[in-house]
Formats: C-alpha cells, structure tokens, sequence
C-alpha cells in the first residue's frame, strides 16, 4: 500500500504547485447538470472483454447541451481483480458562451488500469488512466483549424458499502477522481477537475446494476483564475454480460 499512498498524495499536492495569474481575482461559475451514461463491459472470452461507453452531460439540469462522449476499448483481465484496456474515445462538446453554436471535437486515446479489493464487507475500485486528447480550438464561434493537445491524468477511488443484508437491497456508493492535464498549453491549471460523488448502488439483474446520486465536479479553466462548480445528477448504468460460454 505504500506506493499507493504514495501516489495519492502526490496527486492531491501537485495542484498546490500550478502558476497563478498574480493580482486577479477566483471567478467561480456555479450551475447545475445532470449527468446520463450506459458503461458496458462485455466479457468475449476468460481473459477478453470489449467495452463501450455512452455519455451525455447537460446544463441547467436538463435545457442545454454540455457534452456528447462515446468510448470504446478491449480489456485484458489479467485475473478477477486486475485489469487492463486500450481504447479511443470521440467527444462532441456543446458551447457554454450564449448564442454560439459551433461544436468543439475531440479524439482521445486512453489507457488504463482497474483494481478491485475488499476491505471488510465494502468492495473498492481503484482505477488509474491516462489520455492523450486532441480538442478543436474555436474562437468568435468559429473553428480555427487549430488542436489543443493535453496529456491526461486521472485517478479513481470508489467504494461500495452494503447497506442491508438483502443484495438485492441498495447499497451506499461513494467515489472520487482527481484529474491533473499537462501539455503546451497548459500554462495555470495542471489541476484539471475533481469529481466526488456520493449516491446508491443498485443491482437490477446478473448482469446490470446501477448507480444514482450527487456529484460535485469542481473544474479549473485554462485561464487559471476561473473554475467551473457543477452540482450535478448522475445516472450511470452498467451492462456486464458474459458472451463465451464457460
């Protein structure tokens, strides 16, 4: 566990060391969202599963768009608690200043590492990733040709708690996920966001569950003096069916 903490603790202190823009003020833009994902994980063979994520996260609850996310990858299970993947991933993302309309594209790859364990009757998931992103720049509404690119950091811890004997009862979930970009043009926020939710678990069948709740996804904008606060509705699925026969 040492290198973990380790790891977690730099984490949490590297943001303490991005630039600040001297003599201006935080801008802080609170809003609220809700949040709809279906994250599918399908397993092909013992040791092989494809994965396929959809994504859309809207503002003002549920009047405008914020973003469309869809992510797929193939995963090697190395045995039933340690994982590893490599996908791509396309995201559609809506304009936040009023009356634009243009659409900003991004392609991402990613790589990642999940890690389950059991502390007591509680399940935790750890999950490292990293993503290389190309996102169209877009100024006076307009695309101008250019890419921004950023090298992603993010790390995931969620834990699950049986609540009640019954599985088929709820359970409390409770996650956080810190994320840290660097690139060119990442001059004043290496801390990019931090995500923590608190909510239910809930399995529907053998191979579908589902979890619902707050998030309060808390994000540094490239300026470095302002920051988004989203207090968000999340409703993530997960579809885990076993193709292969055994």
């Amino acid at each position: 566990m040492k290198p973990l903490l380790r790891i977690v603790l730099l984490l949490l202190i590297l943001p303490a060391f991005t630039p600040t823009i001297a003599q201006t003020s935080r801008q802080v833009n609170h809003q609220s969202q809700a949040w709809f994902s279906v994250n599918t994980t399908a397993r092909i063979t013992d040791r092989w599963s494809v994965l396929l994520d959809l994504h859309e996260r809207r503002t003002n609850f549920l009047a405008n768009g914020n973003f469309d996310f869809v992510r797929g990858g193939v995963q090697y299970n190395i045995d039933k608690n340690f994982s590893v993947a490599l996908g791509y991933g396309h995201m559609w993302l809506h304009p936040t200043t009023p009356g634009w309309k243009t659409i900003s594209n991004e392609n991402r790859i990613y790589q990642q590492v999940i890690y389950t364990s059991k502390l007591h009757k509680a399940t935790l998931l750890q999950r490292f990733r990293n993503e290389q992103r190309w996102q169209q720049k877009i100024a006076g509404d307009k695309l101008t040709g250019e890419q921004r690119f950023t090298n992603r950091f993010r790390y995931l811890l969620s834990v699950t708690i049986p609540v009640f004997k019954n599985d088929k009862l709820p359970s409390l979930c409770i996650a956080d996920e810190i994320l840290l970009h660097m690139g060119k043009d990442v001059v004043y926020n290496t801390f990019d966001q931090n995500r923590l939710f608190a909510g239910i678990r809930q399995k529907i069948s053998k191979d579908l569950s589902f979890d619902t709740g707050y998030m309060i996804v808390y994000q540094q904008k490239f300026s470095g003096y302002q920051y988004d606060c989203n207090n968000t509705f999340r409703l993530f699925f997960y579809y885990t069916p076993v193709l292969h026969k055994k």
